[in-house]
């Protein structure tokens, strides 16, 4: 299987760990997070087509973070 492209910019990542907690970010932390981006934006894809819209918009998005933390 081809390998998925990064969805998230691991410099800015690892800064933004490094500030909030003094902590040290491991590689498969950014494959982690970009699996649940690419996750999120598939399901708003989804729900963007189902509303007839051509544009993902704010809503699709939060309606994919709720779906997904109802899991």
């Amino acid at each position: 299987m081809a390998e998925k492209e990064t969805l998230v910019i691991a410099s800015k990542v690892k800064s933004y760990i490094k500030e909030a907690g003094d902590l040290k970010c491991s590689a498969t932390v950014i494959d982690a997070l970009s699996e649940k981006v690419r996750a999120l934006c598939d399901a708003a894809v989804k729900s963007a087509k189902a509303d007839g819209r051509k544009t993902v918009q704010d809503k699709d998005i939060k309606l994919a973070v709720r779906s997904a933390t109802a899991d």
